[in-house]
């Protein structure tokens, strides 16, 4: 047994940032298609939601308490949004360089990174991948205004749900998250193949089985 120590030098952990994202657009199948760079992305807000309690009463006493199923949503922020989103935004291209709104929202799968730190490394420790499958963005607001002399940019923002996709042995599940300070280099560098593509293969994202094999 040993004693608890606290605040040692290299333990002062920390998530900051975001980068890589990848979107990857149904096709007409329902299966995910070829990933595409987003660029531009500001914030993502991940929002769990459900597991509320319900309690059980028996014997004049509480007998338990079960919970509700949880569902898994939350925000994208960006200052742009790829083209092949479009459809995922309810966005339909009619001719070239001409869209119609108020369209179907295709379902998609997403990806990017969050950035871990310590005091020792600051922000290069090591990050985590965020695999999120059945996603469906709402519409959104989008707020123009003049350019003046205090210049800024407009940020988009869509809110979005998921429907979880099944895993063996397991519940169904929205997102999958890999720690890369805690993951095999190799199989970690194996999967991100996948996800971000290289010279022979177009980047696409593996279903929850296949991670799980993949980082076994």
């Amino acid at each position: 047994m040993s004693k608890l120590v606290w605040d040692t030098t290299g333990e002062h952990f920390y998530e900051t940032g975001i980068d890589h994202g990848v979107v990857y657009p149904t096709n007409a199948n329902g299966e995910y298609g070829t990933g595409v760079a987003w660029n531009g992305l500001t914030a993502v807000t991940e929002t769990p939601s459900g597991a509320e309690p319900t309690d059980i009463y028996a014997d004049n006493m509480k007998y338990l308490s079960i919970r509700s199923a949880e569902t898994f949503g939350g925000t994208i922020e960006a200052l742009y949004s790829p083209k092949e989103f479009d459809e995922c935004d309810g966005t339909a291209e009619v001719a070239t360089g001409t869209r119609i709104g108020q369209q179907s929202r295709k379902m998609f799968g997403f990806c990017y990174r969050t950035l871990i730190g310590n005091d020792v490394d600051a922000n290069d420790h090591g990050y985590k991948l965020h695999l999120i499958y059945g996603a469906t963005a709402s519409p959104s607001e989008r707020n123009y205004s003049t350019v003046n002399d205090s210049p800024e940019t407009m940020t988009l923002s869509w809110e979005f749900d998921t429907t979880p996709v099944n895993v063996a042995n397991y519940k169904p599940t929205s997102i999958i998250i890999i720690d890369s300070t805690e993951a095999d280099e190799t199989k970690l560098g194996e999967l991100e193949d996948i996800l971000y593509g290289t010279a022979q293969d177009e980047p696409r994202l593996p279903l929850p089985d296949e991670v799980i094999s993949k980082m076994s």
